[in-house]
């Protein structure tokens, strides 16, 4: 190996034979959040035209669509191949943009197609990046998760330093109908991507699927059912959860501090905020993660945001501030894109095959707009039913915060406990059959 392929491998941890790989699910992770964040500050900026009820009916809303979503995708994965299935569903997707974008010049009042637009929206966020990583199990061994997935994940933070840069820059030039164009346009460059990745290791993505159909529960609902009876992964789903109520008690907090700005003063300033955001997270992904979780381990990788959350909640407590809020906002999805979402990810590596592509849509999605629909009514009934200030919202958040990092505790513990052995009995960053073996241990 020449000397600067040593230094990229000891940089990177990519080996010469998963550069290509690598570098195909990098670009494909940049432009699918390069397209979402074109259109997340489109979204968000129309909240604050909505009341705190208006918006808790949405994501109560937004439960529903999502529950029916994975519940059709549930019965797809039982009866097709992922091969077509994850370009299928981004195909849909791009295709719905460009719906949105030619019907809102046509919409005098455009109310209503902003909150269908507001949930679609919603609804791709958490697919997009649940599908994106089961491919992504599916294309790598756990091993190799465990060396490549942050690194994959920075191309992720790459294309969201590019998205919001669009409509912080532009949107007063381009309109917000233009934004939507630009998206769907970028969605649909992820689907050629996916094909080369599917030629690129098709040998090994066919056995899975054979081996995946083989042991499949044909049942669609059988994902649901792992989530409540398993309690690996009931402890995954209120760890996400209670991540989702502290996000959500930050996003109403910052609608109500910004009602005072315009809809595009609103749209320039979050996609500001997100392109500093990603800016920051993509030099943490791809150089602190994965050694994070190497030297640090994973009750310590999955606590620490937690924790940054608990004091910075208290923080908006004592000064509710535009300022404040942005900046602990900004901390909260830095920890997320580079450090809490890649660990995450690594947890799936635990449990079986029908529970990563079943039960894992379930705890991405369902229990995520669940846990969103509860907390948007919490927060609605605590701010206008209870009279309850921002102060001591932002406080409710905190001890949220402070549960979320003991559970992050004890999912670290379990993690750690199941690969204990496995490190014990083979060589560092040992092969992935060494890793599954482990599995049985808390699956």
């Amino acid at each position: 190996m020449s000397g600067a392929g040593a230094w990229f491998e000891r940089l990177t941890l990519v080996r010469p034979g998963e550069r290509l790989a690598t570098a195909l699910s990098f670009l494909m992770a940049f432009v699918l959040m390069a397209a979402y964040l074109v259109l997340r500050p489109v979204r968000d900026a129309m909240a604050s035209d909505w009341s705190d009820a208006e918006l808790s009916l949405l994501w109560n809303l937004q439960l529903v669509l999502s529950t029916a979503l994975v519940a059709l995708y549930s019965l797809a994965v039982s009866r097709w191949s992922l091969r077509r299935i994850v370009p299928g569903v981004y195909t849909v997707f791009a295709f719905s943009f460009l719906g949105f974008w030619q019907a809102t010049p046509m919409v005098a009042d455009a109310k209503l197609l902003d909150q269908a637009f507001y949930l679609w929206v919603a609804a791709f966020s958490l697919f997009n990046l649940s599908v994106f990583w089961s491919f992504m199990s599916d294309t790598f061994d756990a091993e190799q998760g465990r060396r490549l997935f942050a690194i994959i994940a920075s191309g992720a933070s790459a294309g969201a330093i590019v998205g919001p840069a669009i409509p912080a820059l532009f949107a007063s030039v381009l309109g917000l109908d233009r934004l939507m164009l630009i998206a769907a346009i970028g969605v649909l460059l992820a689907v050629p991507l996916i094909l080369a990745l599917q030629r690129l290791g098709a040998g090994r993505l066919r056995a899975q699927d054979a081996r995946r159909h083989a042991s499949v529960d044909l049942r669609w609902w059988s994902g649901f059912r792992d989530v409540v009876s398993n309690p690996y992964l009931r402890a995954i789903g209120l760890f996400i959860l209670l991540y989702v109520f502290v996000g959500s008690f930050v996003y109403f907090i910052q609608k109500n501090l910004l009602a005072e700005f315009t809809r595009v003063e609103r749209t320039q300033i979050l996609g500001s905020v997100s392109w500093l955001v990603n800016t920051l997270t993509f030099g943490c992904a791809l150089l602190v993660t994965g050694r994070l979780v190497n030297r640090a381990g994973m009750v310590l990788t999955l606590a620490c945001v937690p924790l940054v959350l608990l004091v910075g909640m208290a923080a908006i407590a004592l000064a509710p501030l535009v300022v404040v809020l942005l900046m602990v906002d900004t901390m909260r999805r830095v920890g997320n894109y580079a450090i809490t979402r890649p660990a995450r990810e690594m947890l799936f590596s635990r449990v079986t095959a029908d529970q990563r592509f079943k039960a894992k849509q379930v705890l991405d999605v369902v229990v995520y707009r669940g846990g969103d629909a509860a907390s948007g009514s919490a927060f609605a009934l605590l701010s206008e039913g209870l009279g309850l200030a921002l102060p001591v919202m932002a406080l409710v958040g905190s001890g949220i915060a402070g549960l979320w990092s003991l559970v992050a505790v004890y999912l670290g513990r379990r993690y750690q406990r199941a690969i204990e052995p496995v490190q014990a009995n083979s060589r560092p960053q040992a092969g992935a059959a060494a890793i599954v073996a482990a599995q049985s241990s808390i699956s």
